[in-house]
């Protein structure tokens, strides 16, 4: 379960960090209808947390990376 808690906790760091510094990254956070279970009671599991926030690190090099690009 800690690991869960260590997982969730920097998800919500990364999440705050995009919010404040990349405000226009951020508005592509919205839960899309896709990514919501349609389960009454999905299983959210340390792999899939996990995955979410990989993919959220992701997104924001991505970004980052794009608009350095841009800039030059």
């Amino acid at each position: 379960m800690k690991d869960l808690q260590n997982i969730l906790s920097k998800i919500t760091k990364l999440t705050t960090n995009i919010e404040v510094n990349y405000p226009e990254l951020y508005q592509y956070l919205s839960e899309d209808p896709i990514t919501i279970p349609s389960d009454n009671n999905p299983d959210i599991d340390i792999k899939i947390m996990n995955e979410y926030l990989e993919s959220l690190k992701q997104l924001l090099k991505h970004h980052i990376e794009s608009h350095k690009a841009n800039k030059k």
